[in-house]
């Protein structure tokens, strides 16, 4: 018994000690990166797995048509980001090997397809080793704090943007929780004081620049009560004493998920702002409503890195089944106009997000279904840049606003 203590005891005092270390990186700061300083910003293209080189292609071809003043004129550079396919990480034991972490961070910004995480089925089968999730080790090496995700369904005047924390919580040390016996078994929640007020004060600036000023804060702290506890609290001393013209509620992840399916109160929400796991699950579930997690893009913010990515899965069924080129594009093109929004390009990012409204939405002259019935990836991006190279197009687009 005093072993198997003793063990534990160890192995949580390593956790600790990294944590420690992490606090002391996260307290000597960085400034944000100014993108108009930069000739040529560059952006790291990375497939990832699955259907993930397939959708991204696509995208890649829409940024290069928007992006094309700009990269003949050394503006713009694209790179080929290699080696996160998960048999490469696989074979390395690597969630994202060396080479290819290096080639991340000689980039500005990142738009990458899904990568598979092995789960318990492919570790019990043999099929895949234990890696941790590729993106959870790109958000912490490259500190993207904040994933932000926007849903809007303006039919039921939602407008939605979502802060989830990316590089605390439950998530952090999913890959280092510890087996003490047969019997019994922990994983680890971390949250910092300093990590927590970033992430606050993000959603917080964002809610008063844009004139939202309604901050909704996601927790469980009526059970988990020293982290989630935490977020409360400071969440309250910040809405109290720095933004006092925001409105500011929060609610507990359960009811939360109630009330997102709720007509009567959906379109009273505007910014949510959530620890990692209860973020991810919130997210999904807006996607969902939507239209489905296929239909939503993600940003995932640091001061000096950004990284822009569909947010669903590999779809490895569709892979084996051979409907790769059935599969939907439609995420990882409106995570593009994130990117574009976010490195300068805002009048070119609201072009393609009216594209994107207008055959999706509206239009639907076609539709991707996953399956031959419906249309390949390929024609459906070639649908969109017809759609903006339409002279029209923002008039099109104003005229179904009303």
């Amino acid at each position: 018994m005093n072993d198997v203590i003793e063990n534990a005891k160890n192995h949580f005092e390593k956790l600790v000690r990294e944590q420690l270390n992490r606090i002391e990186n996260l307290k000597k700061g960085a400034d944000w990166i100014d993108y108009t300083t930069l000739k040529p910003i560059i952006i790291g293209v990375a497939g990832g797995d699955g259907i993930g080189p397939e959708i991204t292609k696509h995208a890649e071809e829409i940024l290069n048509f928007l992006l094309k003043e700009e990269i003949e004129n050394g503006k713009v550079e694209f790179r080929d980001i290699e080696g996160l396919t998960i048999e490469n990480r696989a074979n390395l034991m690597k969630a994202i090997p060396d080479e290819s972490l290096e080639q991340l961070k000689k980039c500005h910004v990142i738009l990458k397809g899904p990568t598979h995480t092995p789960s318990s089925a492919d570790l019990a089968s043999g099929k895949w080793p234990n890696l941790e999730s590729a993106n959870v080790s790109m958000r912490r090496e490259l500190d993207l704090f904040a994933n932000v995700r926007p849903v809007k369904i303006p039919e039921q005047q939602i407008d939605w943007i979502f802060f989830r924390e990316n590089t605390e919580g439950a998530y952090v040390l999913g890959s280092k929780g510890i087996r003490v016996t047969d019997d019994l078994a922990f994983d680890f929640c971390v949250h910092t004081k300093q990590g927590t007020d970033r992430i606050l004060r993000l959603a917080f600036d964002y809610a008063k620049k844009t004139g939202v000023n309604r901050v909704s804060l996601v927790t469980k702290a009526n059970v988990v009560k020293t982290t989630d506890g935490m977020y409360l609290n400071m969440a309250k001393e910040i809405a109290k004493n720095e933004y006092p013209e925001v409105k500011f509620d929060d609610w507990y992840i359960d009811i939360m998920a109630a009330k997102l399916i709720d007509p009567a109160r959906q379109s009273e929400f505007k910014v949510f702002v959530a620890p990692n796991l209860y973020g991810d699950i919130i997210t999904d579930e807006a996607a969902q409503i939507q239209g489905s997690v296929g239909t939503a893009g993600s940003a995932n913010i640091g001061k000096r890195y950004a990284m822009f990515e569909a947010i669903h899965g590999t779809a490895p069924r569709m892979v084996e089944t051979g409907r790769i080129k059935y599969a939907d594009p439609t995420s990882i093109i409106k995570a593009s106009a994130m990117l574009l929004n976010h490195i300068g390009f805002v009048e070119k990012a609201k072009r393609l997000e009216m594209a994107l409204d207008i055959c999706a939405i509206y239009e639907k002259k076609l539709k991707v279904t996953g399956r031959d019935t419906g249309a390949k990836g390929e024609d459906y991006a070639k649908y969109i840049m017809e759609a903006l190279q339409d002279p029209n197009l923002e008039k099109k687009w104003n005229s179904y606003q009303k």
